[in-house]
């Protein structure tokens, strides 16, 4: 189940802002670490939807996790066939496309979906660092990684803080890192349960206040739930 990131009034402002990212071709853009990079003849900037074959990572993954089986997907356009309809695209946004393109489809619109990415990433630093991660973290902004990566590089703090975070689910074994941990976006419906051996609950908790909350992961931890929690992150600078 996901849950909107933002609370109160700046959920007015975020959907505006992510509107916009999506219908405008101006503003800041990440393409390059630099919006003048849009590769000429680029596809208009309204998004072009989910393309067919472009992976995207599912919620509690932080969006760099392994891709599905290569065998599930159709087949990518060869790295020099990667030009568009006008101009060229610089080394930054070509080696985003590597390995990203169906055969058969544009291009310039896969590049637009990493470059929104960006955008959406951008507009939520601005709000707020935390919300930025948190809504990596759950799968609000989808793909992060790779866009972040070779798109908007400022933005890398932002995609590592979100790797040691967890998004409402079960997470099990290696998964699980010690520390202490709060809610990103507090909710009224948030519960959680830690269990160690035997399946002994160790920690456990709700939130009906809407007030942020906190917990610890011991050691001993085998398993962590989190229900209507949205994402949380490590507390401070731990990651």
């Amino acid at each position: 189940m996901r849950y909107p990131f933002l609370a109160g009034a700046a959920v007015v402002l975020a959907t505006a802002a992510l509107a916009a990212c999506g219908s405008s071709s101006g503003g800041e853009h990440g393409g390059g670490e630099h919006g003048g990079d849009r590769a000429a003849g680029a596809a208009p900037a309204a998004s072009p939807g989910p393309v067919a074959g472009v992976g995207t990572n599912p919620p509690g993954s932080a969006s760099t996790g392994p891709r599905a089986a290569r065998g599930s997907e159709p087949p990518r356009t060869p790295t020099d066939r990667l030009t568009p309809a006008t101009g060229t695209f610089t080394r930054k946004q070509k080696e985003y496309l590597t390995d990203r393109v169906p055969v058969g489809t544009d291009p310039a619109a896969v590049l637009q979906t990493g470059q929104e990415t960006c955008d959406r990433l951008s507009y939520l630093v601005k709000v707020d660092r935390d919300m930025a991660a948190g809504a990596v973290v759950s799968g609000e902004i989808a793909d992060a990684g790779p866009a972040v990566a070779h798109l908007c590089t400022q933005h890398e703090d932002v995609v590592e803080r979100a790797s040691h975070g967890y998004a409402d689910g079960v997470h099990r074994g290696e998964e699980l890192r010690p520390g202490r941990y709060r809610e990103v976006s507090p909710t009224r419906n948030c519960a959680w349960e830690v269990t160690g051996p035997g399946g002994k609950v160790l920690v456990s908790g709700s939130s009906g206040d809407g007030k942020q909350t906190t917990l610890t992961i011991p050691e001993a931890a085998l398993a962590f739930t989190s229900t209507g929690c949205y994402a949380w992150l490590p507390e401070g600078d731990k990651g």
